[in-house]
């Protein structure tokens, strides 16, 4: 089975892109974040047609995840169990989390987490708060059932390590870096769920995000934030592993690329 996540950075808008992605790498379940979008508004016909069925969890023109899978799809839970919560401006909860069952028992989970915006803005505290809400759903799964086939994917918004953003004296005072943040990831990581992508690919370097600002993309001034964190079980069943830079080259490319993950249980 192949899996996949990916910041898409607005479905209607790359469509034909996902379709192309889909097809090009033969994936079977693919977790997405900032579909940027309501239910109602989105035209998935094309993703079904071509033999995948979709999940999707959007409130409005913010935030977004879903799942697509092309091996099954039930026992679909939207939101995180103990999140906090965000009202936007409009009193809509931001929507930053889906889970699904796909395939052979694997339950997986397309996350988007907060942003965190500035050490001292409200954001930050909620952004570690919800991070305590995911490894408390990640430890109480593993409770109940050591040998869970479960997987948690998506932008984490976290650079978890200095060799994960291109110049640590750039983001020196800024989000994405900081140690209460690095601990919150830490703590999922410590909750049985490692990072299976990071031992075949380890950086400097190795990028999943690239601001379309400043020539980023080019310069190779990225950041790694997407990742695929798997329970003892997952780990166990990698067989692979890629970061598809490729997806992030192009007109009308998403400031993210997918990360790729091929599994065998």
């Amino acid at each position: 089975m192949r899996i996949a996540t990916w910041n898409i950075n607005s479905l209607r808008a790359r469509m034909d892109r996902l379709v192309a992605l889909l097809e090009r790498q033969e994936i079977d379940v693919l977790a997405l974040q900032e579909l940027k979008a309501k239910p109602a508004q989105l035209d998935l016909t094309r993703l079904q047609d071509a033999g995948y069925e979709v999940a999707v969890h959007g409130l409005n023109q913010w935030n977004g995840v879903g799942i697509v899978s092309r091996v099954g799809l039930t026992d679909v839970v939207q939101e995180l169990p103990g999140a906090p919560t965000w009202p936007t401006e409009d009193g809509v909860v931001e929507a930053r989390a889906l889970a699904a069952t796909v395939g052979e028992g694997l339950r997986v989970w397309s996350l988007y987490v907060p942003n965190g915006r500035e050490l001292d803005h409200p954001h930050y505290p909620y952004k570690l708060q919800w991070f305590e809400a995911l490894r408390a759903e990640g430890a109480r799964t593993l409770a109940e059932d050591p040998h869970a086939r479960m997987v948690l994917m998506g932008d984490f918004n976290v650079a978890p390590q200095d060799e994960d953003v291109w110049d640590m004296g750039f983001f020196e005072g800024k989000t994405h870096v900081s140690q209460p943040e690095r601990d919150a990831f830490q703590a999922v990581v410590d909750a049985g769920f490692a990072d299976v992508v990071r031992p075949d690919h380890p950086g400097p370097g190795v990028y999943t995000y690239w601001d379309y600002t400043q020539l980023r993309f080019p310069k190779k001034e990225g950041m790694r934030i997407d990742f695929v964190l798997g329970s003892p079980a997952v780990q166990q069943a990698v067989r692979g592993s890629f970061i598809d830079r490729d997806e992030r080259k192009g007109k009308g490319a998403s400031d993210h690329a997918p990360v790729v993950v091929d599994l065998e249980f």
